[in-house]
């Protein structure tokens, strides 16, 4: 076998993975929209006291508004679901979290993914 067939059958399946379409699951942790107010406070308070920097959801902060329970909360629980792991009981919430698919940042505010 010449050097050159040999290359070229050493880098085909190189080249092919390459070329292969790459699809990725992308997905946001979010509250249930019937979660109540408690629920919401009940997450935020866990979250910031968790690890996940809450600064952003403070007055000044970039995602401070829309000033809602339910937007804070859901910029924090997905920060605490991307920082622990990213596996689904990061998520539960005691039931008030699931998963979305379509990016919740807002402006200026950037949800992880």
């Amino acid at each position: 076998m010449s050097s050159q067939l040999l290359t070229v059958l050493l880098l085909l399946p190189i080249v092919t993975i390459h070329h292969l379409p790459v699809v990725t699951c992308r997905q946001w942790c979010m509250p249930l929209p019937t979660a109540s107010d408690e629920q919401l406070q009940a997450n935020i308070d866990y979250c910031c006291s968790n690890g996940v920097d809450c600064s952003q959801i403070s007055p000044g902060g970039v995602c401070f508004e829309p000033n809602t329970l339910l937007d804070h909360a859901s910029y924090v629980m997905n920060a605490y679901y991307h920082s622990h792991g990213r596996v689904e009981e990061s998520c539960r919430f005691n039931r008030t979290g699931s998963f979305v698919f379509v990016d919740p940042s807002n402006g200026p505010c950037i949800y992880y993914t």
